[in-house]
């Protein structure tokens, strides 16, 4: 089983805008999936999405899948609810799912990553100024950005389940999606770091008409299937 979060800034996109990347990726790997409509800000600021990933988790579970055999994954801010979410569970100490599969996490709310500048030039949809927004609509006034449950590169990353980050070379999230990958492995999770040159922000959304695209989505079914049979 797949349990996936769709990317959106936690302001926008739906399971109808992510619904063949999510099918596609059941598909090639004989998964069943499940997407979730979860609450967007501004109506709906935070902990309305972290709340929404615990209740989808529970469906599952309670529908008496185990645990081991459900992947959890997402694309942009749907990849840190996937971690916020597992995070979540292990500091529950409850069992954890299988997996995760993370596409162009975005990992910080504080806005630090290098590429944020670096990429600017050549990512046509992510700017430092849009995200800015996004977490201004997404958190309370108050909040601390570099709380773990909204800017899942600060988790503490002990005993998480294996993980499959995947970034494009040309997205300014780039850098979040490295320096997540490189804490969890310091943390001894094992962790496939893929960058996929000249691809830009959630590419596998255009699978469609992007070989890439469905390539990656080849990779993530595959890697789904082998964590989910070990």
């Amino acid at each position: 089983m797949l349990l996936y979060f769709h990317g959106g800034g936690y302001c926008s996109g739906s399971i109808q805008s992510h619904r063949r990347l999510v099918t596609e990726a059941g598909r090639r790997r004989e998964l069943r999936t499940l997407a979730i409509a979860y609450r967007l800000a501004p109506e709906h600021p935070f902990p309305a999405a972290y709340d929404d990933a615990l209740s989808a988790w529970q469906f599952l579970r309670n529908q008496g899948i185990a645990a081991s055999h459900i992947a959890t994954g997402g694309d942009s801010a749907g990849a840190g609810l996937t971690l916020a979410l597992i995070s979540r569970l292990r500091d529950a100490h409850e069992e954890l799912p299988g997996c995760a599969w993370l596409i162009s996490p975005w990992a910080d709310l504080t806005m630090s990553g290098s590429t944020l500048a670096s990429k600017a030039a050549v990512d046509p949809i992510i700017h430092k100024e849009y995200l800015n927004e996004l977490a201004d609509a997404y958190l309370p006034a108050d909040m601390d950005r570099k709380d773990p449950r909204v800017s899942p590169l600060y988790v503490d990353f002990r005993n998480f389940p294996p993980m499959l980050t995947q970034v494009g070379s040309d997205e300014t999230l780039l850098d979040d999606a490295a320096r997540l990958a490189a804490r969890a492995g310091a943390a001894a999770v094992a962790v496939t770091l893929q960058i996929w040159p000249q691809m830009i922000h959630a590419w596998p959304l255009w699978n469609a008409h992007l070989e890439p695209g469905r390539r990656a989505l080849e990779n993530a079914g595959a890697f789904i299937r082998n964590a989910l049979e070990h």
